[in-house]
């Protein structure tokens, strides 16, 4: 939360506090991996992946599909640790 002359701001995220991770590394290949293919809840989210999904399968990779239930709302814990359990990478899909 910040004043600014009179008026309060608050932090429209979810977390209470900031979170510090060392960044990771990305793959040098997608080969073997599974492709976590996550989609936020926005429009036409679900067409965007579905084209990912098609691209990477002619690859050969492996994907699965996670979802929020809606744009508006943070995603639940325990999808999240299914996310992290499952993949090995993940997309997140922003399209409208």
């Amino acid at each position: 939360m910040m004043k600014l002359s009179g008026e309060t701001l608050r932090d429209p995220t979810a977390e209470t506090t900031s979170v510090k991770r060392a960044r990771t590394s990305p793959p040098k290949s997608l080969e073997g991996l599974c492709v976590g293919l996550f989609g936020i809840g926005k429009t036409r989210t679900p067409e965007f992946l579905d084209q990912v999904e098609k691209r990477l399968a002619e690859r050969g990779l492996i994907t699965k599909r996670f979802a929020k239930p809606t744009n508006a709302k943070t995603c639940p814990p325990e999808i999240m640790e299914q996310v992290v359990r499952e993949c090995d990478v993940v997309l997140v899909g922003l399209s409208d």
